[in-house]
């Protein structure tokens, strides 16, 4: 029997440095304020101070720039965002539409929008159970997903959660400690379901006859099935193929030698992960990856899916894969049949919480949301590299203020003793993530989607994390949350 006696295992989160390269300034800051100074000087030799003030507005926008913030960041930092994004919008590019390819293509490009345009599903030759991969010929990158379930977390006693979170956090650590996987992604989603499994199950193995109960199920079946938003989780993992050019050149080389390499590191993940509660039930082939990627895009697509499909799961094309239209706003895509926000965490808890602290968020009610986990891992040298940088940082701040004669500062305090127990740990041998947090809301209209939003927002409160939509970066940040891809950059 579990020991209901033991407590709950909760976590807690470092806080989030906002330290900039030098007196808390960030690198466009810096060099703005460092050319407005040397502009400033050559003015005053040149002209005068008479010069100088006849440049008042100038000055006055520089400081502005880099004084004023909006949504966490300052105006000079929005700059390139908006930039880029006024280019693109210029450029006509915010509007994407799938045309016939009436030439030959290359077999598995799955045509997606943005800088995911490249990637391609491979099937090895002699892969039994016909699991692919995604390969990403730029980023140097193979990424295979598998579909993943397990029992509902705030069912379990506190023993069972302890040792799942115990567990998984041991598989991230052996995870990092490979050295050639580059990416780890745990995709949560909810997709409207059309009914169609839930009514070939009853089919298959319903009593449709028996008295009574046979005509009440039945009934039940053709009106719940339809209001039905399942949940899946998704476990994307890239293999670095740069880092792993010796285990796969032991291989025989080239895409085969890659995936004999994905499939070693693969196996393991999924004997570690199976220690930490998560069932794999099975690796992706090409159809259901692209019918994964297919579906986040348009969602009503994944009722004519599973009806195509002769096993009832969704299967698709991967040159279909991605939209047939996609209309990008500064704070919203369009895609299909459905309209999208993303969000950013931009602050996890940092009290200490439950370990199912995500709950509310997960399973807010009436809400059509996807939740991702993304895992870089970091190699031991360069995060103690990284850990004595930011102490330094620290340091020289304080000591800066303390010269001026200004007081000290409680957070620059408490981002010190995180640095601190950061180091101890990586010297006690456990391994370094970064982990960065997206959530995507989805609905069909942009009254709804508001409404969605709202919904989430306020679950965010409640679960301690705080979200920042991403204006002017949605389409690029759709890609990264709801697709199970296993890409980080921005």
């Amino acid at each position: 029997m579990s020991d209901l006696s033991v407590a709950p295992v909760t976590v807690k989160f470092p806080h989030r440095s906002r330290r900039g390269i030098l007196l808390g300034l960030s690198l466009p800051q810096l060099v703005l304020v460092s050319s407005a100074l040397a502009l400033l000087l050559a003015t005053v030799v040149s002209t005068g101070l008479l010069g100088a003030i006849a440049l008042s507005p100038l000055w006055a926008a520089v400081a502005a720039l880099v004084a004023i913030r909006r949504n966490g960041r300052s105006l000079i930092n929005w700059a390139p965002i908006v930039a880029r994004y006024a280019h693109r919008r210029r450029t006509g590019q915010l509007l994407w539409l799938a045309r016939p390819v009436t030439r030959p293509r290359q077999d598995g490009i799955l045509h997606l929008p943005g800088t995911a345009a490249s990637l391609r599903v491979v099937t090895p030759g002699d892969s039994a159970n016909g699991a692919s991969a995604v390969h990403d010929p730029h980023r140097q990158t193979l990424t295979a997903i598998a579909r993943v379930s397990s029992r509902a977390f705030a069912l379990l006693d506190p023993a069972t959660q302890n040792h799942n979170v115990n567990g998984w956090g041991r598989t991230l650590a052996g995870i990092a400690r490979t050295g050639h996987v580059a990416t780890v992604q745990v995709l949560e989603r909810t997709v409207p379901d059309s009914g169609d499994t839930l009514a070939r199950h009853w089919a298959q193995h319903g009593q449709p006859e028996a008295p009574v109960a046979g005509q009440i199920y039945s009934e039940l079946v053709a009106s719940a099935g339809p209001a039905a938003a399942p949940h899946e989780t998704y476990l994307a993992i890239s293999l670095d193929l740069k880092a792993a050019k010796r285990l796969i050149s032991q291989a025989g080389g080239g895409l085969p030698g890659a995936f004999t390499v994905m499939e070693q590191t693969t196996a393991s993940i999924a004997q570690a992960a199976r220690n930490a509660g998560l069932m794999v039930t099975g690796w992706l082939s090409a159809r259901e990856s692209a019918a994964v990627i297919r579906t986040a895009y348009d969602p009503k697509a994944l009722s004519a899916l599973q009806q195509w499909s002769d096993t009832g799961r969704a299967e698709a094309d991967p040159a279909a894969a991605g939209p047939v239209v996609q209309v990008e706003e500064y704070d919203r895509i369009t895609t299909d049949t459905a309209r999208h926000v993303t969000y950013w965490v931009e602050n996890w808890p940092r009290t200490e919480v439950g370990a199912g602290f995500l709950h509310g968020l997960m399973f807010t009610a009436g809400v059509r949301r996807s939740l991702s986990l993304i895992y870089v891992p970091q190699g031991l040298e360069s995060a103690l590299r990284d850990v004595q940088r930011k102490k330094a940082a620290i340091i020289a701040d304080a000591s800066e203020r303390a010269r001026r004669g200004q007081v000290d500062s409680e957070e620059d305090s408490v981002e010190y003793a995180d640095v601190k127990q950061r180091e101890r740990q990586l010297i006690a041998g456990h391994a370094d993530v970064a982990l960065t947090g997206l959530v995507t809301v989805t609905a069909d209209t942009d009254a709804l989607l508001d409404a969605a939003c709202a919904q989430i927002e306020t679950a965010a409160v409640t679960a301690g994390v705080d979200l920042r939509r991403l204006n002017y970066q949605q389409s690029d940040a759709f890609s990264l949350a709801a697709l199970p891809l296993a890409r980080t950059a921005l």
